[in-house]
């Protein structure tokens, strides 16, 4: 009767090998620097620039004293002494609430008119003209046509960011259901599929990604022209406090303005991209 045979005992390793296994490679390092240290000397380099700017600018504020009065204006975001004098939280609220109902309203109407341009040539040729001749206008070329309709000017400031942001959302669409093979769309035929399910069950994966690029670029449109329509319109919101510190000459705080514009921009920009790498990964 053959003997059992015996597993091979696992060889040991010696302690260098040990530490080596548990030490992070070099590629992870490179990539972790390159990920962290990098991003801060830019901001060190941007901040650096910044103080010597401010020290040859007269009226310039630095990033010291701009850091204080921030520290002092986020003690009390919310402080509410009238129309005219209102804390930060209620300006950056009030400006992301116009932003929301635009581009809401701009999304709502743009992606079926996208699919729709894209699924049919004739609708596509019939609205040609008509997009090439009003996406170039510049969005505050719309303002007074919506102070004109709406009689006030939050409704007028909604209508700047949808008609501004609805271009993006309705070329990228149209564009990737355009893109979309030939082939599945004659296999649909020939099951005799419905077009809603054509519309749920090929259009629409396929479209995923132009849809979520023309999303991402129609929030950066809305959030870019919200500021500057509420300059001119007035109200709560981040734009008309931009002018009245301005009117005040309060500059610290029209630099503190900038960059919560651009920390917003960037949340919003970042949070599509995880939206829309979550997509990709459902498709």
């Amino acid at each position: 009767m053959n003997a059992p045979l015996k597993a091979p005992l696992p060889q040991a390793q010696t302690p260098q090998r040990v530490i080596r296994s548990l030490l992070p490679s070099q590629a992870s390092l490179h990539n972790a620097a390159n990920a962290t240290i990098a991003p801060l000397l830019g901001i060190l380099a941007f901040i650096g620039f910044w103080s010597l700017l401010a020290q040859y600018s007269e009226g310039l504020p630095g990033p010291i004293s701009t850091g204080s009065a921030a520290l002092e204006l986020f003690r009390d975001p919310f402080y509410d002494n009238g129309p005219n004098d209102m804390g930060i939280g209620w300006n950056i609220i009030n400006s992301l609430g116009r932003v929301g109902v635009g581009f809401g309203l701009a999304a709502l109407i743009g992606i079926p008119l996208g699919f729709a341009i894209g699924r049919f040539a004739f609708l596509a040729g019939m609205l040609a003209p008509i997009i090439s001749l009003l996406r170039p206008v510049s969005p505050l070329a719309w303002l007074p046509i919506g102070l004109l309709v709406f009689e006030s000017a939050g409704p007028a400031s909604i209508w700047v960011i949808f008609i501004s942001s609805i271009w993006p959302i309705i070329l990228n669409t149209a564009a990737g259901v355009a893109s979309v093979p030939q082939d599945y769309l004659n296999v649909a035929r020939v099951l005799k599929l419905s077009e809603f399910k054509v519309l749920t069950r090929i259009l629409f994966p396929a479209v995923l990604p132009h849809l979520m690029t023309g999303i991402r670029l129609a929030i950066g449109v809305a959030w870019l022209v919200i500021v500057a329509a509420e300059m001119l319109t007035g109200g709560i919101g981040l734009g008309f406090w931009v002018w009245d510190e301005w009117n005040n000459l309060n500059v610290e705080h029209i630099l503190i303005a900038i960059l919560i514009v651009g920390l917003i921009g960037l949340a919003l920009e970042q949070a599509l991209l995880l939206i829309a790498r979550r997509f990709d990964y459902a498709s």
